[in-house]
């Protein structure tokens, strides 16, 4: 392992001659016997993509082999302020994966979707500029939600956003995770356990890529202020972590000093006189407020403690773990329910019944993009599995769905405000007492982990808005066991 902790560095010379650091101020690397970063640095300067020192040395470390062939960093964090070329890094990482590793699925997350569709654009033109790699796409696909690059050899790159989603979809041999300030915790929970399937035959790795948390303005920085506290004390035995800033204690001596002085401007920007020039700096120096040109350009971030209990508020994560069991199984009719995101941006069905020994079995039957697909989802299941109930909520977002399955012959249940209670209450209880058994299933884990609850009346229900992930499973396998429990044999039955 080779760390190298923060301090003052010595650094001089005309604001016209500074060029920015190559080498970060925090380097920590695990040990590893040969690297694969020269090849993706060659790759990616065969379709034009012509990478500075520092990238170089970042894709180096990151790169690293083991003797068993594998990453010697499966974590890579990599701080450094805006407009530096952090993301050419990931272009050049992307496409080593594609075309040189052979990684079945590399997965690309931001927190907005325009920053994924820009992200997408720059891997595109790169692979267009090189015929030999541009003959090896089979597909790209643009449609919402389903935004990637297959090849033919069945390599894909998939690009995601974090915004509603949680962790859903984001497993894959390389993970992503761009603009790393606002990664719930949540996101982190479902994501872990799903890449370690990949661990055993494969070597996965997971990219954080951010410039410095303000958590002033952004609500999720505790996963990467973890990162961060890991990279400056040495404790990450696979982790690689590279920050661009200056020295927090230099800058509190004299803040005023340090922000007009272009030697740090060169300490925390790598990309001063490549891509950003001083003069450009002296600007925002000038125009930013002082708090907002130190995290934005001095890299000193105003970082959260990290948290270790942030997310599961309403379930413990412990107690749900326990209740995974998937090898679980209906014993008789189920039941089914519909919800949607509020930004309607997915939708989900759920299912629940009893299983033999007594216990019930709840289960997310599909979770996709859109809702256009519910409908006609819906009356498949309903035609090949005769469930005993479909229940949608009217007044949740879900309630546009309720004509047109009537309007098809399904009968649509609409709980009222009271059995909303209900429904949520019964699910609390299943689970806290050890009467329920789910799949292990990555959506509704993610729905969980993020889910918040709103009061009603002397109950609660889940809440939809407040939660910091898309919690449409949580919500759709919590009627949906309603369901089960109202008109499944032996209750009322509408059908």
């Amino acid at each position: 392992m080779t760390s190298r902790p923060a301090g003052p560095l010595d650094v001089q010379g005309r604001p016209d001659e500074l060029i920015g650091h190559q080498e970060p101020r925090i380097l920590l690397v695990p040990e590893y016997r040969t690297s694969a970063g020269q090849e993706a640095i060659e790759l990616a300067e065969s379709a034009g993509l012509v990478l500075d020192p520092w990238q170089k040395l970042v894709l180096h470390h990151a790169l690293g082999e083991r003797d068993d062939g594998k990453w010697a960093a499966f974590e890579v964090g990599l701080v450094v302020p805006r407009q530096n070329g952090k993301g050419s890094i990931l272009e050049a990482r992307e496409l080593a994966g594609l075309f040189l590793f052979g990684e079945r699925l590399i997965i690309h997350s931001a927190h907005l979707f325009d920053t994924s569709m820009d992200h997408m654009r720059r891997v595109l033109d790169l692979i267009e500029a090189n015929p030999d790699l541009d003959r090896r796409v089979k597909r790209v696909s643009r449609s919402h939600g389903e935004e990637g690059i297959e090849l033919r050899g069945g390599q894909r790159l998939r690009f995601k956003t974090r915004t509603t989603g949680g962790g859903r979809g984001l497993s894959g041999d390389t993970v992503i995770l761009d603009e790393a300030y606002n990664v719930p915790e949540a996101v982190l929970s479902a994501l872990m356990p799903t890449m370690a399937a990949r661990s055993v035959t494969g070597s996965p790795q997971l990219w954080y890529t951010s410039s410095p948390v303000d958590q002033k303005e952004h609500a999720h920085g505790h996963v990467l202020a973890r990162v961060r506290r890991r990279g400056l004390t040495g404790d990450g035995r696979s982790l690689g972590y590279f920050e661009w800033s200056v020295p927090e204690d230099v800058y509190a001596e004299n803040p005023k000093a340090v922000a007009t002085d272009p030697a740090m401007w060169a300490l925390a920007n790598p990309g001063m006189g490549i891509r950003i020039s001083a003069e450009y700096i002296g600007n925002e120096q000038e125009s930013m407020g002082a708090a907002g040109f130190a995290v934005e350009r001095l890299g000193i971030g105003d970082w959260p403690e990290p948290k270790e209990d942030e997310g599961w508020a309403v379930i413990a994560q412990q107690t749900w773990s326990g209740l995974a069991d998937v090898t679980s199984k209906l014993g008789g009719r189920l039941a089914i329910a519909v919800d949607v995101a509020p930004d309607r941006g997915s939708a989900a069905i759920g299912a629940a019944g009893r299983r033999p020994d007594g216990r019930v079995h709840v289960e997310v039957v599909d979770h996709r993009p859109g809702t256009r697909w519910t409908v006609g989802r819906v009356i498949d299941l309903v035609e090949r599995h005769g469930p005993c109930v479909v229940v949608i909520d009217d007044g949740g977002p879900a309630g546009s769905l309720i004509k047109p399955l009537r309007d098809a012959g399904v009968t649509v249940v609409v709980p009222t405000a009271r059995q909303v209670g209900q429904a949520c209450g019964g699910f609390y209880d299943a689970v806290t007492e050890a009467q329920l058994r789910h799949l292990n299933q990555e959506p509704l884990t993610a729905a969980l982990a993020g889910a918040q609850q709103r009061p009603l009346g002397d109950a609660w229900a889940w809440a939809r808005r407040a939660s910091t992930v898309d919690i449409s499973p949580l919500v759709a396998v919590t009627f949906a066991l309603w369901g089960a429990e109202s008109f499944a044999d032996g209750a009322p039955n509408l059908w």
